[in-house]
């Protein structure tokens, strides 16, 4: 019997630039505990800052993926699986290539095993991750037109011949 610890590479992500870094060392500190309770040895850290999981086009995740080939891990830690992905499409077609190679995914905080239970409950949160996505996109479209309404500055920069003044509305310039 082997009894070599579990190798386990890191992934931690944030989604906008609007977020801080502290958000990934927290995720790697829940991490490093995590392995450190299970006896695991971290062998790679994959970090994506400003990258939305709503698509796959992030270069820490798909240098990953590729590494996984390599066969020098056995699983991938999360701190949430909402860090994975957050596309049900992307989840499932990125796990399976995981387990082509070998490799678990695993959640700090979501603890899921391979009973039936948990299929079902990995397949609800997949689902409520890409809602919460899809719905905070809406949610965030809507208060921009409400400051489009009102004329009000939604950032970047204002327009040809525009200010902005104290109170965040759109003024001329006076030339």
């Amino acid at each position: 019997m082997d009894n070599k610890p579990l190798r386990v590479a890191c992934y931690a992500r944030y989604s906008t630039s609007m977020q801080r870094e502290e958000s990934i060392s927290a995720q790697l500190r829940a991490m490093k505990k995590f392995c450190a309770d299970n006896g695991w040895k971290i062998v790679g850290r994959y970090v994506d800052e400003a990258y939305s999981a709503t698509t796959d086009k992030r270069p820490q995740f798909q240098q990953m993926i590729a590494d996984s080939n390599k066969r020098e891990f056995d699983i991938v830690l999360v701190h949430k699986l909402d860090r994975f992905a957050r596309n049900r499409y992307d989840s499932s077609l990125y796990k399976q290539k995981l387990r082509k190679n070998g490799v678990k995914l695993c959640s700090v905080l979501e603890r899921l095993d391979s009973s039936p239970e948990s299929i079902l409950l990995e397949g609800l949160l997949e689902s409520i991750n890409e809602f919460y996505s899809a719905n905070l996109a809406r949610e965030s479209m809507k208060g921009m037109k409400e400051n489009a309404y009102k004329c009000l500055f939604n950032g970047g920069c204002p327009g040809l011949g525009y200010d902005i003044d104290e109170s965040q509305h759109y003024v001329t310039m006076v030339t």
